[in-house]
């Protein structure tokens, strides 16, 4: 017998379709066309994935380029609704320099850019794209951004000290 699970608590997920190519290939009868889609998938809390489905009809290239996205969801570090620091996402020949911004600065990005950030749950953040303009690769250098990104907490774990004691030991010792 299968046990059934209730997710009560489980976090809405929103997804938002980025780009849908079409493909014409051409055979006796005519042309026959298929369909790509570039889905992101988020819960404005900090996950985040994207998915690229392909198939003959919109509605399934769609459907199968979430089920990828949710396949590939990952945990982005924010702090606040910004991110902690500036980092530069690189993915083929697209790269996206994330910077953070203060309170009511909104996202300012291009259309694929500005999806993935939402779907994290980034409010306030600049972004610059640079080299290529192509939607996968643009989304996927975000991700890599995002995924570079580290807060203060997970620093001093890592090298095992605190770096307000370190801070405020240089600045004696330079008087």
């Amino acid at each position: 017998m299968a046990k059934e699970t209730y997710f009560a608590d489980a976090p809405s997920f929103e997804e938002t379709v980025v780009r849908i190519n079409r493909c014409a290939t051409v055979v006796k009868g005519g042309r026959r066309f298929s369909f790509s889609a570039l889905v992101v998938v988020g819960d404005r809390r900090g996950r985040v994935g994207i998915g690229y489905g392909k198939a003959n009809g919109v509605l399934q290239a769609i459907e199968k380029g979430t089920k990828d996205a949710h396949k590939n969801l990952v945990n982005v570090r924010l702090k606040g609704d910004t991110i902690p620091h500036a980092v530069m996402g690189r993915h083929g020949a697209a790269q996206v320099f994330l910077r953070p911004a203060g309170p009511g600065t909104g996202v300012i990005a291009g259309a694929a850019v500005r999806a993935v950030l939402e779907a994290a749950g980034v409010h306030n953040i600049l972004s610059k794209s640079y080299r290529s303009n192509n939607p996968v690769n643009l989304t996927k250098a975000a991700l890599d951004g995002l995924l570079q990104l580290r807060l203060q907490e997970d620093i001093e774990q890592l090298r095992d000290i605190k770096i307000e004691t370190v801070a405020a030991g240089s600045t004696q010792a330079s008087e």
